[in-house]
């Protein structure tokens, strides 16, 4: 209804402008120019495209104002800057100051459904969420542990003649190391490695040369038969890696919480505990914090084994009734690298599909599927590689989860997210930017190395991203790939999904991987920080503040300070505007940079209205002593305001939480006050001296 309403109105509004254009000669394009606004607004509000309709009726309101024959174009460009700015701030801020105003300045409900922007209280003032994560941090030490486990397979390699150089070796002569020796990994305890060597192999080559290797971090035990030896992380060791993980937890999920555009979020630590008190009381809003935050982000390209057939033998053993329900065996031929011609060369081999059962969660599954493959005897340098399958709907092509499927997989990551440079969410170009989206990562330049290198000894072989643990895909590198870049394709064929999976795991790339994973201990809502009369009395310190200043400018300089306290006004609504367009929450900093702005603001016209009063001294007209007064004033205004907006600058960069808020506010509040001190007052100063000002009648400065 709503849409029918304005879109007739729009098309009234046309029509007239049309009719206008006919009339006046003079203003004829650009009257039908803004007619051409008008028409387009009116099919935007059709389509119920709220805001192109908003915009263009702007523009048409804009271009209209151009067409009067009101003093001249120039002060009616300006006049339709100031009043398109003035609309637009209100309609960003409307549903946000009936909220503010207990339902006085009602919004009507149309809008606030297409207008998503608010400004909320923050923490001090309001409360909002209080989240707890535990950082694993066993997980962190079982990763120094594995580090130990590559390097100990490199030196062992050496110690036995099988290999000579700075690279790492190749599986081949990891193969063959396993004849000789075998290096035992588990899962618990992670602190622990265990050295055996086999029977035929010589144990005296493991000598003090070795061991002093990874002593740093390292004790060591041999057995009476000096054929095994248990490598134990010392203490000293795991507590510098335990105040190290969660420290790097707390550094990534604050970059993660302002690339949200929460500025006001609070980030802390106590023990191995991460909280994060985040403002509003947005219950969906708080739902894609939590996943965010939590997401780990580890990202690992490791190559598969598909060379060994793992699971072969074992669908052959395995008795169906023994198996978890919904799980099959299944083969897919996979290519394996090229052969001595040069041609690629393929295998046979199995793997493993769980169905999920009705009703169940694709995690339950997933869990069912793990722990039947801890059952299995899995080498310390082999692992089992997690996929998540879908079934597409033909008709709506939307997607269905309805299982998992395993990869065996190589333990060892050849790249880490540790290498990731950049990560950026784009849209696939072979179907013009209108269909799917993957992202695109630039490697660092040891990074683009590695994966040169990777890719150009595997060709033919299949390469698996891995995100969190969960093998996103699987493909095969087709040729070598130089220059340091490789895209992650998203695994949902519906491209809203695609697009928002892909911008979430490009913030997290770009805010870093988390040290280890983190669960959620504890969530509750907090109230505000501050006490109730600290709240008052501050909110009553800002009112008092900026009232005075208002009356005074009226008292003292009389309509001329009544311009100057509109101008403000218009600061001000600008300035809540914006910071709601953010998502900004205000606290009192906040508060206090808004009224610091303010006076900033009156500044500037105190500094306008003294030279105009100069100028009138020295017998100028009013029209000459405005322009002489402005142009005199402008340099002054932008010095005080350039180096405040430095100093904002600053702050925000270095400042977190309430500092940063206040940086903020502060340097919106700047860019604000520029415009309206130099624009918005100069429209109305113009209008008084060149509309509304009679031959005979003075300027009333006061």
């Amino acid at each position: 209804m709503i849409n029918t309403v304005l879109m007739y109105s729009f098309l009234g509004i046309a029509l007239l402008l049309i009719v206008a254009g006919l009339i006046r000669r003079a203003k004829r394009v650009v009257l039908w120019f803004a007619a051409s606004l008008a028409l387009c607004a009116a099919t935007a509000a059709h389509f119920d495209a709220f805001w192109p309709m908003a915009m263009l009726g702007l523009g048409t309101l804009w271009m209209s104002l151009l067409g009067m024959n009101f003093i001249d174009t120039s002060w009616c460009f300006r006049l339709g800057m100031t009043l398109v700015a003035a609309l637009l701030a209100f309609i960003v801020l409307w549903p946000t100051l009936d909220s503010m105003s207990s339902g006085k300045l009602r919004c009507p409900q149309w809008v606030e459904q297409h207008v998503k922007f608010r400004l909320v209280s923050g923490l001090d003032l309001r409360g909002g969420m209080r989240l707890v994560y535990t950082v694993d941090v066993d997980e962190a030490i079982k990763d120094k542990r594995d580090r130990y486990f590559e390097d100990m397979r490199v030196e062992l390699s050496k110690v036995y003649g099988l290999y000579k150089g700075n690279e790492r070796p190749s599986e081949d002569v990891y193969i063959k190391l396993r004849d000789i020796v075998e290096i035992d990994a588990p899962r618990r305890p992670a602190n622990v490695l265990r050295l055996i060597v086999k029977p035929g192999s010589d144990p005296s080559k493991i000598d003090a040369r070795f061991l002093q290797t990874f002593s740093g971090d390292m004790s060591t035990t041999r057995s009476g038969d000096q054929r095994t030896l248990t490598f134990t992380m010392k203490s000293r060791a795991e507590s510098s890696i335990r105040e190290r993980a969660v420290g790097q937890a707390r550094e990534i999920i604050l970059r993660r919480v302002d690339e949200l555009g929460l500025r006001e979020a609070s980030v802390s630590t106590r023990d191995e505990d991460v909280i994060v008190e985040v403002p509003g009381e947005d219950q969906k809003a708080f739902d894609s914090i939590r996943e965010i935050i939590s997401q780990t982000a580890r990202l690992e390209f490791k190559l598969l084994a598909d060379d060994e057939d793992f699971f072969g033998p074992i669908a052959k053993k395995e008795k169906a009734d023994a198996l978890p329900e919904g799980l099959e065996f299944l083969e897919e031929t996979p290519l394996v690298g090229l052969d001595e011609g040069g041609e690629p060369k393929a295998k046979k081999s199995t793997y493993v599909f769980i169905r999920m059962k009705p009703g169940e969660t694709s995690q339950k599954a997933l869990e069912r599927l793990k722990e039947w493959v801890s059952t299995l005897p899995i080498t310390s340098d082999r692992e089992i590689g997690y996929q998540m399958m879908h079934d597409t709907d033909p008709d709506t092509q939307k997607e269905k989860e309805i299982g998992w499927r395993t990869y065996f997989l190589r333990s060892r990551a050849e790249v880490t997210g540790d290498m990731v440079r950049d990560a950026v969410s784009q849209p696939d170009q072979e179907q013009g930017g209108l269909g799917g989206w993957h992202v695109a990562l630039t490697f660092s330049d040891q990074g683009g190395r590695v994966f040169d290198r990777i890719t150009t000894v595997n060709i033919k072989r299949r390469f698996a991203i891995i995100l969190d643990g969960r093998t996103e895909s699987a493909p095969t590198i087709q040729s070598r790939i130089p220059g340091g870049h490789a895209q992650i394709t998203m695994g949902s064929s519906d491209p809203e999904i695609q697009l928002r999976d892909s911008r979430k795991l490009e913030l997290v790339l770009r805010s870093g991987a988390l040290p280890a994973p983190i669960s959620p201990s504890n969530e509750q809502r907090i109230g505000p920080t501050l006490g109730k009369d600290a709240i008052q009395l501050g909110m009553r310190g800002m009112a008092v503040g900026i009232l005075s200043v208002l009356a005074f400018m009226i008292v003292y300089y009389k309509k001329a300070g009544l311009i100057a306290d509109v101008a403000v006004a218009l600061n001000v609504l600008m300035q809540l505007a914006i910071l709601a367009s953010f998502g900004a929450s205000m606290t009192l900093p906040g508060l206090a940079g808004l009224a610091l702005t303010v006076g900033m603001s009156v500044d500037a016209n105190v500094l306008i209205n003294e030279r105009i009063r100069e100028e009138l001294r020295e017998g100028k007209s009013p029209r000459a002593a405005v322009e002489i007064g402005y142009s005199r004033a402008l340099t002054a205004i932008i010095d005080g305001h350039v180096t405040t907006l430095i100093s904002g600058i600053v702050l925000a960069q270095y400042g977190t939480g309430p500092v940063k808020g206040f940086a903020v506010t502060l340097i919106v509040g700047v860019l604000a006050s520029i415009f309206t001190g130099v624009v918005v007052s100069r429209v109305m100063f113009d209008g008084w001296v060149r509309g509304g000002l009679k031959r005979d009648q003075k300027l009333d400065l006061g």
